[in-house]
């Protein structure tokens, strides 16, 4: 019997210290593991697809590859839908939904990065503070660049703080006079008429004023692609390949140590229907050569601003999207397998994400939580830092 209680007691301790074994080399493996990721984004690249909704992305895996969840947005491995609303309504504009994503606040329609007390053309709300501006503040180096004016809402939400997204010379000279740092090094996109009537109500001589902040000025996407440094890039068209510029944008940022935050707009509105699909082929691509040549220390996030009025009504398998019902009668038009609607529609979003802090992406969120997410990546906490204005 004392024998067999010796045995006994042995057998447990022999259990007992193979489980602490095995816990052992079990935690060893998830640090090294710990060790391996990131635990902050070095860089934050946000890309919007503007009226990007998820019905928009299926006509758009449909029209380009003939199946469901062909796009590589739609493989990417942390997913959450993502209301839009603004502070005001149900279905937001690019404005609200684009200052809730950069600021943590939901505003008013028509308003860009001011709080909901401002009135849209008559009265200016508190300011709030964006990402790009918390990047600046950081040291970081900072890029704004679209497929549409880079005075539109979406792309001045970063830098400019206006009671009503149409007061283009306004936002144009709160671009040349930021609040943070020496402000955006890289605004890129269409709209230089736009940005020449701008500056004409403002009365500057808008190339010396860049120059004197260290810009280049530039008309074309081959001169900007020739270019190195801080440059304002402002196109005569919107007809241009944004892809290499986006990655023209992230070798120019690189060179930071600190890292860098970017925003890449690409529109894809799809009022008129095959060029929104076509440009959602664009922005897909945008977003796979991102992930692939930003880097493991850079957190990547696709969402779109807003949804579209579009629905997918017929086709089946191997059958052109857009060539319609053909069997409609004789001497009728063939009907679409797409409808249209009249504008912006206020289901959710899909947001989709890789790198560090991309996990924080899940479930159901509010257009305002990306924000907190972004900033939770950096490691920043929000008003943690003081104003600095800048002397350029």
């Amino acid at each position: 019997m004392i024998r067999l209680g010796l045995m006994l007691r042995e057998a447990r301790l022999s259990v007992a210290a193979c489980a602490l074994f095995f816990f052992i080399i079990s935690s060893g493996s998830l640090q090294a593991a710990d060790n391996q990721q990131p635990v902050r984004a070095r860089n934050v690249i946000l890309i919007i697809g503007d009226a990007g909704g998820i019905p928009t992305l299926h006509a758009g895996s449909l029209y380009h590859h003939n199946k469901p969840n062909g796009l590589y947005i739609q493989s990417l491995p942390h997913m959450a839908l993502m209301d839009t609303s603004a502070a005001n309504a149900w279905v937001t504009d690019s404005a609200a939904g684009m200052t809730a994503i950069v600021t943590g606040q939901k505003t008013n329609n028509g308003v860009l990065s001011q709080a909901p007390n401002a009135v849209r053309g008559s009265q200016d709300g508190t300011t709030l503070k964006t990402i790009l501006e918390y990047a600046e503040e950081h040291g970081l180096s900072t890029g704004v660049m679209t497929n549409v004016p880079v005075t539109d809402a979406t792309a001045a939400a970063c830098y400019a703080h206006v009671s009503d997204r149409s007061n283009s010379p306004e936002i144009i000279r709160q671009f040349l006079a930021p609040r943070f740092g020496d402000g955006v090094d890289l605004l890129i996109g269409a709209g230089r008429s736009n940005v020449v009537i701008a500056v004409d109500t403002l009365d500057i001589d808008l190339k010396a004023e860049l120059k004197k902040r260290g810009y280049g000025f530039f008309r074309t996407p081959e001169e900007l692609l020739a270019s190195r440094g801080r440059a304002v890039a402002v196109f005569d068209t919107m007809d241009f390949d944004l892809s290499p510029l986006v990655l023209h944008a992230v070798s120019t940022l690189s060179q930071n140590p600190k890292g860098y935050f970017l925003m890449a707009e690409c529109d894809v509105h799809t009022d008129k229907l095959k060029l929104g699909l076509e440009h959602v082929g664009v922005l897909d691509r945008i977003v796979r050569e991102v992930v692939e040549h930003a880097g493991e220390d850079t957190l990547v996030i696709f969402c779109a601003d807003h949804s579209f009025d579009v629905r997918l009504v017929g086709g089946k398998p191997g059958q052109p999207l857009l060539d319609g019902d053909q069997s409609a009668g004789a001497g009728k038009p063939p009907k679409p397998f797409i409808n249209v609607g009249s504008g912006h529609s206020g289901e959710q979003v899909l947001v989709a994400a890789k790198g560090p802090g991309a996990e924080r992406i899940h479930g159901f969120i509010a257009n305002s939580d990306l924000f907190g997410i972004m900033l939770a990546a950096y490691g920043w906490t929000a008003g943690e830092t003081k104003r600095e204005i800048s002397q350029r």
